[in-house]
């Protein structure tokens, strides 16, 4: 059943996820945590940064991530289905007709609306993980640097996640951030 569950729950977050890894947050979290209790704000963002980090499919890290937490190696497979097996098909079902209807107005304004959901849909992301992340003034000037140097310089995430690792033991060990 727990299997069952889960393939479910991923698929739901392939089917519904549009716009890339940032805009499945908000679908991951109801599924995983508000449906399911599989994992807490602070764990799914854990997640989403190794599966950041990692390579692949964010959405698709992730969710071997929690599918492993919930079920060892048997939930992270089926979970990792769930989750690809929406995009496969509707890929491969828009990879033939894309061309015939690419050009149309209706579909060019569609998919600049579904942008612009995509967006906002991040945005309250951003905010609810802004809130479980940022707990005291060392974390708020990381997130600070990170923002700034991310802004003015290409940087790859892996090495922000790693500075961010280091910087967060560190900070810890010198008292300046609670353990």
């Amino acid at each position: 059943m727990t299997l069952l569950k889960l393939f479910a729950a991923f698929m739901r977050v392939g089917v519904l996820t549009f716009g890339g890894g940032y805009a499945m947050i908000p679908i991951l979290e109801r599924e995983v945590i508000d449906r399911n209790g599989w994992a807490t704000h602070e764990e799914l963002m854990d997640y989403y940064a190794v599966g950041q980090c990692t390579p692949g499919i964010i959405a698709v890290n992730t969710g071997t991530f929690v599918g492993y937490k919930v079920a060892g190696v048997a939930g992270s497979v089926v979970a990792t289905v769930g989750v690809v097996l929406p995009s496969f098909l509707i890929i491969t079902v828009i990879a033939g007709i894309i061309q015939n209807f690419a050009d149309i107005p209706a579909v060019k304004s569609a998919f600049a609306g579904i942008r612009v959901c995509v967006c906002v849909l991040i945005f309250n992301s951003v905010i609810k993980l802004w809130k479980s992340a940022i707990k005291d003034k060392a974390a708020l000037v990381l997130c600070l640097a990170v923002f700034a140097l991310s802004i003015f310089f290409d940087i790859s995430p892996i090495i922000f996640v790693v500075l961010c690792g280091a910087a967060g033991i560190l900070l810890t060990r010198l008292g300046v951030r609670g353990k």
